[in-house]
């Protein structure tokens, strides 16, 4: 089951107005998004991947609340703030958007979901229609936002979704993503899953080496070091212990 890229997407790419950015900002410090003006996104499933620090989560974050949702996740309709720790990079973002306006949306950000499920539990309660995702294991939760979030034609912008997952769940997410972008729903992804990042025709972008570029799934860090221990795990670990 591939996924169609022949398509309009709902966020076409972006542009950046670096004049719009206080010099002294630290963004200036982050070599591949500092290098950008420009991004454009070509498939309906796009992933960002890179070390710590490079920058991924910080561009992912920008372009959720250029696109309206709230800084600390959930859908358009969430409007509360437990601490705003979000950049400047928003307020100097153009969304170049596509023709059609999606129905549904989620922006997904794992260091925050418990902030969400607060605020999830509180809009539902009067309505009968919440989630309880409290109630539920962490892993549980991401699960159940992502199918009952999940739907035709939508937008979703997803900061490390694999954090709460086992291996085995992260099939099952992954499975959610591929039926839902064959759906006219579009994807971008921070993550540092080989599992996620080896589904089919997805477009990878690698934050590495300071700059942000087209990137394999066998030529991405998770792959090769996941490769590399499972082959070579004695050999590793004895090297590492051993200082």
């Amino acid at each position: 089951m591939l996924i169609e890229d022949e398509r309009e997407l709902h966020i076409r790419g972006v542009h950046i107005d670096w004049d719009k950015i206080d010099r002294r900002s630290y963004l200036w410090n982050i070599p591949a998004i500092a290098g950008v003006n420009d991004l454009t996104f070509h498939k309906p499933i796009t992933f960002f991947v890179g070390e710590n620090g490079s920058g991924k989560s910080t561009l992912l974050e920008a372009i959720a609340v250029a696109y309206g949702f709230n800084p600390e996740g959930g859908t358009k309709n969430y409007s509360f703030s437990t601490y705003d720790s979000h950049s400047q990079l928003h307020d100097a973002m153009r969304i170049i958007k596509g023709r059609f306006k999606p129905g549904w949306g989620y922006f997904l950000r794992a260091e925050s979901f418990y902030n969400v499920a607060t605020a999830e539990e509180e809009y539902n309660r009067e309505y009968g229609k919440s989630l309880y995702f409290h109630e539920k294991s962490h892993g549980e939760s991401f699960l159940a936002m992502a199918q009952n979030n999940f739907k035709q034609n939508g937008i979703y912008l997803l900061d490390e979704p694999e954090a709460a997952l086992s291996p085995q769940r992260q099939l099952t997410l992954l499975l959610e993503i591929m039926e839902c972008a064959n759906k006219e729903s579009q994807f971008i992804i921070v993550s540092h899953s080989p599992i996620l990042l080896g589904m089919p025709n997805a477009e990878i972008l690698s934050f590495d080496e300071g700059e942000i570029h087209a990137c394999g799934y066998t030529d991405t860090d998770s792959y090769k070091v996941t490769e590399m221990f499972i082959n070579n795990r004695e050999l590793i670990l004895k090297r590492l212990l051993e200082g």
